[in-house]
């Protein structure tokens, strides 16, 4: 709500600030809970950002991530930026902080994401087990369908 709702004028100004005033009493109540709540913003400057949108633009591969919604999105960046800054002014608490990825290159971003979210919890190494694999048994009497009965995806790759 506080992000695309708002911008995009989803919801009222009275809709806005109930959730900016519900969000931190919501979140408090979920880790009362003993719920573990991480928050990540992946962070990526201007200019990645719209290296991204020129690639998915002109990319065959890629252009299926835009919608008219992203084409829009992208003339309110201003409007988006200033939305997540008074989003984290308003829910950036000690009990549930955001944590902010330097998203600029993707792979990086989502390894640091992963190793410090697996930080956020204790854990005991686990013993590597052998497994001597049995033999399979024969399966006596088992009639299985005939391929041909089967209704196959077509290879196409």
């Amino acid at each position: 709500r506080a992000g695309v709702e708002r911008v995009m004028g989803f919801c009222t100004d009275a809709q806005y600030q109930q959730f900016l005033l519900s969000c931190p009493v919501f979140e408090k109540l979920i880790l009362n809970d003993g719920i573990n709540l991480i928050k990540y913003w992946f962070s990526v400057s201007d200019s990645e950002q719209e290296r991204r949108f020129q690639d998915r633009a002109t990319n065959p591969l890629k252009n299926w991530k835009l919608s008219p919604m992203d084409l829009e999105a992208r003339n309110r960046w201003v409007e988006y930026s200033q939305a997540k800054d008074i989003m984290f002014e308003h829910t950036d608490t000690e009990d549930s902080p955001w944590w902010v990825v330097d998203g600029e290159e993707k792979r990086k971003a989502r390894l640091n994401c992963i190793e410090h979210l697996l930080s956020q919890f204790d854990y005991n190494e686990i013993k590597k087990v052998e497994f001597n694999l049995p033999k399979r048994r024969k399966m006596e009497g088992l009639q299985r369908p005939t391929m041909e009965s089967q209704r196959f995806v077509t290879k196409k790759w």
